[in-house]
């Protein structure tokens, strides 16, 4: 008979990967150098999460987790959202979130990403937001956020950011 999944074991290995694929993108992800930086082996990867695909859907599902609970507690405006969304320290979150967006897309793995934030804004303030206005404000946002990765000009899309407020 074979031994049950430790879920403790499962969860820490589960936020090490998650912190692996945050530095390194999921784009040439691979279970034996991901396996080597945990001090774990692939086998075991695959006996903790079954497949690649599950042990991916769990990262990310991971990596959705911590984001959600920091972004709840710490924004209140959209300027806020900004603020925190586009602090330096996210990089690696929203590289993460594009690669996963662009490559997936019409795929289940990239619909979270979108819900997500949809549901956050169209909830979390007071007035709540409708959908449309909701949909709006992501997609300046997410708009934003990719010029800014792209470019590296902070100044410019904090600049379009405020303006965008002052228009909304």
């Amino acid at each position: 008979m074979a031994r049950p999944v430790d879920p403790h074991r499962r969860e820490a290995v589960r936020a090490q990967a998650a912190d692996y694929v945050l530095e390194r993108g999921l784009a040439r992800l691979s279970l034996r150098p991901l396996a080597k930086a945990l001090g774990t082996s692939p086998r075991m990867l695959l006996y903790d999460f079954g497949t690649k695909e599950r042990l991916i859907h769990e990262i990310l599902g991971e990596i959705r987790n911590r984001e959600a609970a920091q972004l709840r507690a710490d924004v209140h405006t959209l300027e806020d959202v900004w603020r925190w969304i586009a602090a330096p320290e996210r990089e690696p979150f929203l590289r993460l979130f594009f690669e996963v967006y662009v490559g997936a897309l019409g795929e289940e793995e990239a619909k979270p990403f979108v819900r997500d934030w949809l549901e956050f804004l169209r909830t979390s303030w007071s007035p709540q937001v409708d959908e449309e206005t909701a949909t709006l404000m992501v997609a300046v946002i997410r708009g934003l956020l990719l010029d800014r990765l792209a470019t590296g000009d902070r100044k410019r899309t904090d600049a379009a950011l405020r303006r965008f407020v002052q228009l909304a």
